[in-house]
């Protein structure tokens, strides 16, 4: 690294945005200086990050007038759009949170543990995945290496802090009694709501869709057979997935545990006779992916099971554009 960079958090008073500092001063994260700023209404609000106090600015225009090379967004996919291409005319590079920049094919998609060299290849954006998508391709990259995958079924459990703060008072309120709707169409607590985002036109909702064509796009793959229903659960941080998968060449069960044990970002955590999966509370407040329930698909040649845990808001979103990040100073 050249230089120490000169950093912005955008979004920063939000769940993930708040995020994005905890782990930036968990990682020790470099830089010359820090600004932070969000919409008018957060202007003004300070936030302490390492002992000292930052004074929230707002988002404008104009922001990134003064230097910025690196700058974290969790603003929004309409922010995103309007403020990502500013910074980016300005030097700095945007690594986005959001939605808007995802399958746009000038800019990379990127889980460090995964295709890293793509941040090498950005204009001035690079993409943070969906939640559910980074850990999904985490425990799937050292398979497909290795047997190279066919079809992939996603069947997730996602919780309510995928949705931000409306979510999480909808299950807190539920639990109380209150079924509120703030964030989703029916109450949250004691059910199971197979509708995360909107429907589209051919039956899946568009948290279905990202994940199909995200990790067609991360593993570098189009050819990829696959097929997600995603669901949100009472459960406050972690989401969980089960990915059933058919590989294109045939595996050895004891291999493909020891590819899983020592791939980089992953926990295996695979001991069902003594009752050891992954669970979303040990996951909570923890970077690894968690694997485990590795088994055998008996209805399909090549097939695999696989119980895939991780907590959203931080390796689903804020540690993993930190990492990101960490990539970038390695270019700079």
């Amino acid at each position: 690294m050249k230089k120490k960079p000169n950093l912005a958090v955008v979004g920063a008073t939000g769940l993930v945005g708040s995020t994005f500092l905890r782990v930036l001063e968990e990682r020790d994260f470099p830089f010359e200086s820090l600004r932070l700023m969000a919409s008018a209404r957060s202007a003004g609000s300070v936030a302490v990050f390492r002992g000292a106090g930052y004074t929230v600015e707002e988002l404008t225009e104009s922001s990134f007038d003064r230097p910025v090379d690196i700058a974290l967004f969790s603003a929004g996919a309409d922010a995103s759009r309007r403020f990502a291409p500013i910074a980016a005319s300005k030097g700095a590079v945007v690594v986005d949170n959001s939605s808007a920049w995802r399958m746009d094919g000038d800019v990379p998609l990127v889980v460090p543990e995964v295709n890293p060299q793509e941040v090498a290849r950005n204009r001035g954006i690079i993409a943070n995945p969906n939640c559910s998508t980074i850990q999904a391709v985490v425990a799937l990259k050292p398979i497909y290496d290795r047997y190279g995958i066919k079809r992939i079924v996603y069947s997730t459990y996602q919780a309510v802090s995928g949705s931000g703060m409306k979510g999480i008072r909808d299950l807190e309120e539920g639990l109380k009694g209150n079924d509120i709707r703030g964030a989703y169409p029916h109450p949250i607590a004691g059910n199971c709501l197979p509708h995360i985002d909107a429907f589209t036109e051919n039956g899946y909702t568009k948290e279905e869709m990202k994940m199909v064509n995200e990790t067609r796009k991360i593993l570098g793959d189009e050819r990829l057979a696959i097929t997600a229903t995603t669901v949100r659960v009472p459960v406050f941080s972690s989401h969980s997935e089960s990915v059933n998968v058919e590989t294109a060449a045939p595996f050895d069960l004891d291999e493909l545990r020891g590819l899983l044990a020592t791939a980089p970002g992953i926990t295996l955590v695979d001991d069902p006779a003594n009752c050891l999966y992954p669970l979303a509370r040990e996951a909570a407040g923890r970077d690894e992916v968690f694997v485990g329930r590795v088994r055998r698909d008996f209805s399909v040649e090549n097939g695999l099971n696989l119980w895939v845990v991780a907590d959203n808001i931080r390796k689903g979103a804020a540690t993993n554009a930190v990492q990101i990040a960490e990539k970038l100073l390695e270019t700079m």
